[in-house]
C-alpha cells in the first residue's frame, strides 16, 4: 500500500512542478505544434504551442514508480515493468511521428503504414514477454485465454499448440494495442480531453487491480469463505501502483494542459497512454471489458470510421461536420471547455460502469 501511494505522490509532484521547466526547454528547441488545415479554424491560434509533452508524462511515471520502490525497498514487479516498457516503446513511435512533423514543418508526420508497423513491432515484442517468465505460482503477466472479467476457459489460444498459440496471442495483442493506442491518439484533439479521459480510465484500473490483490488466489490472508471467487492474476498490487503512477503523472500534466494548454502531449503521449491502457486490460484479464472501460475512446474512433465509410459510400456526403466527434461539436459552436468537460463525464461514467460490472461479477458469483 505504501508503494502505491508513494508512486502516485512522486509522479504527481514530478509533472506538476517540472512541466514548466520542460515547456521552456521545448520552446528553445522549437518543438511547436502544427495544425492540420482541414481542422476547426479555432485551432490555428494553438499553432506553435510546445508539443511532445508525453515525454514529461513518461518521465513522471518512471520517476514515481521506481523511486517509490527504491524508498520502500519493494521489488518492481515484472508485470508493471512490462506496462512501462510498452508505454516507452509506443512513446518512441509517437516521438518519431511528432519529431518528423516538426522537422518537416507540417501537421503530417510518419505515414499511417509506418506508424502501424511501429506499433505492431512493439506489441509483438510485448506479447512475447507477457507470456514468458512465470513466477513461483506459475503465473505469467498475460494469459493465452481471451478474458472478459476473468479468463474464458473455452476461449483460449492454447488449442493451436505451442507455436500456433504464441502467434495467435501476438495477433490478438497487436489488435488490442494498435486499436487502443490509435483510439487515444484520435481523442487527443482538444486541450485536456485525452489526459482527463485517461485519468478516469486508469482510475478504474486502479480499483480493479487493487480488488484483485485483495481477492488474490495467492494471498495468505484470503478469506476461505470467498476463496472460490479469487483471481488468478500476477502482481495485482503492483499493477495498481503503476496505474496510480500513470494517473498521478497525468493529473500533474493536466494542470498545464487544460485550456488554453501550455503544452500538448502529442503522439508521444497519446500512443503511450493507449499502450498502457491495453496492457492493463490484458494483465487484469479484462480484455473484452475494455471497450466499456475505455468507452469514450471507442465512441470517438467509431465516429471517424462512420464518417469515412459514409463519405465513400455516398461520394462526398458527411454525417458529422468533422471527425472525430469532438470537432463536430466545435464547428457547431460549442465552447472547447464545454465539450471537454462533457466528454470527461461520459468517459467517467463508462469507466466506472466497467469497474462496477467487474465488482458485480464478484458479488453475483
Amino acid at each position: 500500500m505504501r508503494v502505491l501511494l508513494l508512486s502516485g505522490a512522486l509522479s504527481l509532484i514530478f509533472t506538476l512542478v517540472l512541466t514548466p521547466v520542460f515547456v521552456r526547454g521545448f520552446q528553445r528547441l522549437g518543438w511547436g505544434q502544427f495544425i492540420r488545415q482541414d481542422g476547426p479554424q479555432t485551432h490555428f491560434v494553438k499553432r506553435g504551442t510546445p508539443t511532445m509533452g508525453g515525454i514529461i508524462i513518461l518521465l513522471g511515471i518512471v520517476f514515481g514508480y521506481f523511486v517509490a520502490h527504491l524508498i520502500t525497498g519493494a521489488t518492481p514487479s515484472y508485470s508493471s515493468v512490462l506496462v512501462i516498457a510498452i508505454m516507452l516503446g509506443l512513446g518512441a513511435v509517437g516521438f518519431l511521428d511528432d519529431f518528423s512533423k516538426i522537422r518537416q514543418q507540417q501537421s503530417l508526420g510518419l505515414s499511417p503504414r509506418a506508424k502501424i508497423v511501429g506499433q505492431i513491432i512493439v506489441a509483438t515484442a510485448f506479447s512475447a514477454l507477457a507470456i514468458s517468465f512465470p513466477d513461483q505460482n506459475g503465473e505469467t503477466p498475460a494469459s493465452l485465454a481471451i478474458s472478459f472479467i476473468r479468463d474464458i476457459d473455452w476461449l483460449t489460444f492454447a488449442v493451436f499448440g505451442t507455436i500456433g498459440s504464441y502467434i495467435a496471442f501476438a495477433i490478438w495483442t497487436s489488435l488490442i494495442v494498435v486499436s487502443t493506442s490509435n483510439a487515444v491518439n484520435l481523442t487527443d484533439g482538444l486541450d485536456g480531453l485525452a489526459a482527463g479521459s485517461s485519468i478516469l480510465v486508469f482510475g478504474a484500473y486502479v480499483l480493479i487491480s487493487f480488488w484483485q490483490f485483495n481477492q488474490s488466489c495467492f494471498s495468505a490472508s484470503l478469506d476461505p469463505v470467498v476463496a472460490y471467487k479469487c483471481y488468478e492474476v500476477r502482481d495485482p498490487l503492483d499493477l495498481a501502483a503503476v496505474a496510480t503512477a500513470i494517473l498521478a503523472s497525468l493529473i500533474g500534466f493536466l494542470w498545464w494542459n487544460t485550456s488554453p494548454a501550455k503544452v500538448f502531449m502529442g503522439d508521444t503521449g497519446s500512443l503511450a497512454l493507449g499502450g498502457g491502457v491495453a496492457a492493463m486490460a490484458i494483465f487484469t484479464r479484462t480484455e473484452l471489458l475494455l471497450p466499456l472501460i475505455a468507452g469514450l475512446f471507442l465512441i470517438l474512433t467509431a465516429s471517424v470510421v462512420l464518417q469515412r465509410t459514409y463519405f465513400k459510400l455516398t461520394k462526398g456526403r458527411r454525417i458529422f461536420y468533422s471527425s472525430p466527434l469532438h470537432h463536430h461539436y466545435e464547428i457547431k459552436g460549442w465552447a472547447e471547455v464545454t465539450i471537454v468537460v462533457r466528454f470527461w463525464l461520459i468517459a467517467g461514467f463508462l469507466a466506472f460502469a466497467g469497474a462496477g460490472i467487474f465488482y458485480l461479477e464478484w458479488l453475483g458469483r
